[in-house]
């Protein structure tokens, strides 16, 4: 392994301790040398990686957004209908939550909430760019397939991470009578209604 790749490989590791403590502890409760801590690693050793906890916390949020925005991207290759697209990525979505509550929890607890902290550098979706752009273009193929209304890209993209969000909100806080997964079809058919022509 070159050092590039230890580095990586040591950041994302950072970045998964982050969000474990984030989660547990809340993001303005959480500082560095818990993460520090966490990682059995100096504090200074942690600033080498991450100079800020908000230039972390942006890294973070990118680093989520290629994920979700990998997986999306390997549906959207697919020579499926919108309709079974629509299918896959709330069961992306859903599974991430299950798998990875951190992630969707940072995303909608503290990305979302806490815009102070992702302004330089992160104004409006640039890092959640690579999410969005496969959303988009999920849009746009349903667009010209036919298969989806052609409207404005944020009324869709609202009512489509509305219901996600909402969602994994309500299982989040156990409110949900069945597991998430149980929502997939009724969900994703609820949203391809909405959107469809």
């Amino acid at each position: 392994m070159t050092i590039s790749n230890k580095k990586q490989a040591k950041k994302e590791q950072i970045i998964g301790y982050a969000l474990e403590l984030f989660a547990s502890k809340g993001f303005y409760s959480t500082t560095i040398p818990d993460i520090a801590k966490a990682m059995k690693m100096s504090v200074g050793n942690m600033y080498n990686y991450f100079t800020s906890k908000d230039i972390l916390a942006k890294e973070i949020i990118r680093f989520i957004s290629h994920y979700l925005g990998g997986k999306l991207k390997k549906i959207n290759e697919q020579d499926i209908s919108t309709k079974e697209k629509t299918k896959q990525i709330v069961e992306v979505y859903f599974k991430t939550a299950i798998s990875n509550p951190q992630m969707i929890d940072y995303f909608l607890r503290v990305y979302l909430s806490n815009r102070e902290v992702f302004r330089d550098g992160c104004e409006g979706m640039i890092c959640v760019n690579e999410f969005v752009t496969e959303i988009m273009i999920y849009f746009e193929d349903g667009v010209r397939g036919n298969e989806l209304r052609d409207q404005d890209f944020f009324s869709a993209f609202g009512l489509f991470m509305g219901y996600l969000g909402g969602m994994v909100f309500l299982n989040g806080e156990k409110i949900l009578p069945k597991d998430l997964e149980a929502y997939i079809d009724d969900i994703s058919f609820n949203i391809y209604k909405a959107l469809s022509i």
